[in-house]
């Protein structure tokens, strides 16, 4: 499955959230967000800087890798991945990354239930991470990339990761609420 919204889109951050609620489907954990990228690059910057704002929203549940202040990069998915599983071997994995895409593709941003593979727009084999993708494609794919990442507008990078950061945070509330009633009703038994 597929979901795709224009970061112009006013209904875009509710419908991230209703595309990840039905890609992660029943939490048995709270949900760890792998934010992807360096901030070396506006096109790249995607994954920290949803990092950034998920960590300053009140009531996030779930756990958050990648910040502008400890960013990581795709390098580092080879290893990032082994580690999430053990460290949390009960929660689903939420990818987060800039991605390149066809040019009418451009400022779209994708739920995919499926895992990131960082770094493929580049033509790079660094491995798969996660259970669910969110993708925003931040330029046209070319032979370029990279350097295309280079001339990104930070306008439209900040927006998408506005519009990511309030869909996790939204999504991680409902899995909160979903778990308290669970627990509850197992009490209640």
């Amino acid at each position: 499955m597929e979901y795709a919204f224009h970061f112009y889109n006013t209904m875009a951050e509710t419908g991230l959230m209703m595309a990840l609620s039905k890609c992660m489907g029943t939490l048995k954990a709270p949900p760890v967000v792998l934010c992807i990228g360096s901030d070396l690059a506006v096109g790249d910057s995607l994954g920290p800087v949803t990092g950034t704002m998920l960590k300053k929203k009140d009531g996030f549940y779930g756990y958050i890798y990648g910040t502008l202040k400890s960013p990581v990069t795709a390098k580092e998915v080879r290893y990032i991945d082994a580690f999430l599983r053990k460290t949390h071997p009960d929660s689903k994995i939420i990818a987060v990354d800039a991605a390149v895409g066809e040019e009418g593709d451009v400022g779209l941003v994708k739920v995919v239930d499926a895992p990131l593979k960082p770094g493929s727009g580049a033509n790079k084999r660094l491995g798969k991470v996660g259970d669910v993708s969110v993708l925003g494609i931040v330029a046209k794919k070319s032979a370029f990339s990279y350097s295309l990442l280079n001339l990104t507008r930070l306008n439209m990078v900040y927006r998408m990761s506005e519009i990511i950061s309030e869909a996790l945070a939204s999504f991680s509330l409902r899995a909160e609420d979903l778990a308290r009633n669970v627990k509850f009703s197992q009490i209640k038994a």
